[in-house]
C-alpha cells in the first residue's frame, strides 16, 4: 500500500508541476546537458525514448534517456527529472561508491530475486518430509536479502543524484527560486517511491524470515 501511494504521489506531483513552464524556456534535455557540462561530463549523451516516466541513466551505454513528458518539455518538472538523471551520470564518471555497489549486485539481484520466493515455498513444502528441507527456505530467505541490499544502496545513490542535480540548476542563474522550489517537490515525490520500496523490502524479508523460523521451531 505504501508504495502503490508513492507510486500515485509521483504521477501527480509530476503532472502538477508538468503545468509550470520555465521562463528560461530550458527543456529537460537542455537541462540535463547543463548538468553535464558544469562537472566536464558533456560527452554524456541524452537521447529521447518513447514512453512516460520511464527516464533513466544506464552505466552500460553512459548515456542518459529522457521520456516524452522530460526530453523535450519546458516545465519544472521535466527539467527535475532530467537532471537528476544527469546526477546518476555524474556519480557514475567520479566512481561514487555506493552506485558501484548498486550495478555490480544488479545482475545477480535480478536472477535472485526470481528465485527468493519459490525457494522458500520449495522449502516450507518439503519441510512435511524432513526438517533439514528448511534449508532451502533459508537460502531463498538469503537470495532475498539481496534484494534488500539493493534498495539499501539505492536510497543514497538517488539522493544524492537529487542533490547535484539541484545545485548544478541553482548555480546556473537560470532558474528562479520557485521553479527550483517546484523541480524540488518533483524530486523528492521520487525519492518516495525508493523510501517505499526498501521499507517493503525490509518488511517482507522480517516476515519470511519469521514464517520459517516458526516453522522451524514446530520441526523440533
Amino acid at each position: 500500500m505504501f508504495s502503490l501511494i508513492a507510486s500515485v504521489k509521483v504521477k501527480i506531483t509530476f503532472s502538477k508541476y508538468s503545468k509550470v513552464i520555465l521562463t528560461s524556456g530550458i527543456t529537460g534535455e537542455s537541462a540535463a546537458k547543463i548538468v553535464l557540462d558544469s562537472k566536464g561530463a558533456g560527452n554524456v549523451p541524452v537521447v529521447h525514448v518513447s514512453g512516460n516516466l520511464n527516464d533513466h541513466f544506464d552505466p552500460k551505454s553512459n548515456s542518459i534517456s529522457l521520456s516524452d513528458p522530460v526530453f523535450g518539455q519546458a516545465s519544472a518538472a521535466a527539467v527535475g527529472v532530467a537532471a537528476h538523471e544527469a546526477g546518476h551520470a555524474l556519480q557514475y564518471a567520479e566512481g561514487y561508491f555506493p552506485l558501484k555497489i548498486r550495478n555490480a549486485v544488479v545482475p545477480v539481484t535480478n536472477i535472485a530475486s526470481k528465485l527468493s520466493i519459490p525457494l522458500v515455498i520449495a522449502g516450507l513444502l518439503l519441510s512435511s518430509i524432513g526438517s533439514f528441507f528448511l534449508n532451502i527456505a533459508y537460502i531463498g530467505i538469503l537470495f532475498f536479502s539481496l534484494s534488500v541490499l539493493f534498495q539499501l544502496v539505492t536510497l543514497p545513490t538517488e539522493f544524492n543524484a537529487s542533490r547535484r542535480a539541484l545545485k548544478a540548476l541553482s548555480e546556473t542563474g537560470y532558474f528562479t527560486s520557485e521553479e527550483l522550489k517546484c523541480s524540488k517537490k518533483v524530486l523528492s515525490a521520487a525519492a518516495m517511491t525508493y523510501v517505499a520500496a526498501t521499507a517493503v523490502a525490509i518488511t517482507q524479508f522480517i516476515r519470511l524470515l519469521a514464517l520459517v523460523s516458526s516453522q522451524k521451531g514446530r520441526r523440533r
